[in-house]
């Protein structure tokens, strides 16, 4: 039996000691290769200037950058002090004129129509407000043949994948934000629902044994 959603913040990471924290993990997860940027780059986004909507300290983006060449990235978070780590580890990686951070609501992006090539996220959508309302927003500010590449956790997952993961995660503040975030995270019959209601609805939405893809191309 699949539990209720319990709906997390919608306001990110706020305070400095669980930006660090968080920082600190993430940097460890991109270490063991369990980041989405295989997912990103499966998805076709490996060119062009991106959008990474809820980027946290920045990882996954500076991975991506990384991994491909001549690109370029702006990311778009709620949480001054994430972006402050975010700029600060674009400039360790000597990443900092490929990126730029801007802070902003999702949900109604400080963004002109078609100024993308791709948009990513990752761990961000059972945090949106307003899912629909970013699907649509995705959509506005995608160039036209724009790739967009959505995943996240989802709260169906198998028991035992999810304890392994909650015994992994070493830190006591990000072990119970793993399980707060696997509580609000969407199972695949609501994540296709979302879709279907916002200017993304020929999107595709496939389901891996810990989280959800959703990816498709601006026509």
């Amino acid at each position: 039996m699949t539990h209720a959603r319990v709906v997390e913040t919608v306001e990110g990471i706020q305070g400095a000691f669980d930006a660090e924290a968080y920082d600190r993990w993430m940097k460890g997860m991109r270490k063991r290769g369990w980041i989405e940027t295989r997912e990103i780059l499966a998805a076709g986004i490996a060119s062009g200037h991106a959008l990474e909507i809820s980027p946290g300290p920045g990882h996954l983006g500076l991975d991506w950058l990384s991994k491909t060449r001549e690109t370029r990235l702006t990311g778009l978070d709620l949480s001054e002090e994430m972006l402050k780590r975010c700029r600060r580890n674009a400039e360790v990686e000597g990443l900092a004129s490929r990126t730029a951070y801007v802070h902003g609501d999702a949900c109604s992006m400080p963004f002109d129509a078609e100024t993308f090539d791709a948009v990513f996220a990752n761990g961000g959508l059972h945090e949106w407000e307003n899912p629909v309302a970013v699907f649509n927003e995705i959509e506005r500010v995608l160039r036209r043949r724009g790739t967009y590449c959505i995943t996240d956790l989802r709260r169906d997952m198998n028991p035992i994948l999810r304890e392994l993961m909650r015994v992994l995660t070493v830190s006591r503040s990000m072990r119970a934000g793993f399980l707060s975030s696997a509580r609000a995270a969407y199972i695949p019959k609501e994540a296709r629902d979302l879709v279907a209601r916002s200017k993304l609805a020929k999107a595709r939405v496939a389901a891996n044994p810990i989280g959800l893809v959703i990816v498709g191309v601006k026509t």
